[in-house]
């Protein structure tokens, strides 16, 4: 079971930007905005399991991102709605900022 998804009214804008403070989480954002729900296994095989474990936990408990068993995998997929509604132009901003560098 995984635990600690923060209810929408439960996402602070200060655990937000932390998660995204970090090069590695803010491409896991990018990946997921542009290619929408995967597989845990899918994103980043370049860095260590223990790694993304922790990075997961990160965007998870943030409120960035909803994490699901699905058999024998965690799926991941982006808190967009919920990220707009909280934060509105916040989400869309830092992807077209992205983007553009």
């Amino acid at each position: 079971m995984i635990a600690n998804h923060p209810e929408r009214e439960q996402i602070r804008l200060e655990n937000v930007l932390f998660a995204l403070g970090n090069p590695l989480r803010l491409d896991i954002v990018r990946t997921l905005a542009e290619r929408g729900e995967q597989a845990c296994g899918t994103l980043r095989k370049d860095v260590a399991k223990s790694t993304m474990t922790h990075h997961w936990r990160v965007l998870r408990d943030s409120g960035v991102i909803w994490q699901r068993p699905q058999g024998r995998e965690n799926l991941i997929s982006l808190r967009q709605e919920d990220l707009n509604a909280r934060f509105p132009g916040l989400l869309d901003t830092l992807l077209r900022v992205m983007q553009a560098e």
